[in-house]
């Protein structure tokens, strides 16, 4: 999760599409808007449910015109072949 989310902070999107499970990654992302600044990361728990599948959830702030924003969300992730890849998540968290 930290190095996603730190791929999101230096904007780098084909690491975010590489470690994105292809069952529901999408095609490309998009910049985030000028002036929108990553604030922080907060890993709030994680739990792995078996070998393969696991989930974390955090809460990362922004900043955007002057306005502050919150993301809170429990990610699903999925192991294969050894590496582990973000499936989807529930941001209703």
């Amino acid at each position: 999760m930290r190095s996603r989310y730190s791929a999101f902070v230096l904007g780098l999107h084909d690491y975010l599409l590489q470690t994105w499970h292809p069952s529901t990654r999408p095609t490309s992302l998009a910049p985030d808007p000028p002036g929108h600044r990553w604030l922080g990361l907060q890993v709030r728990g994680h739990r792995q449910l078996d070998a393969e599948h696991a989930i974390v959830e955090f809460v990362a702030r922004s900043k955007l015109g002057g306005r502050a924003h919150r993301l809170h969300e429990r990610s699903r992730f999925v192991r294969e072949q050894d590496r582990w890849f973000y499936l989807d998540a529930d941001l209703n968290a």
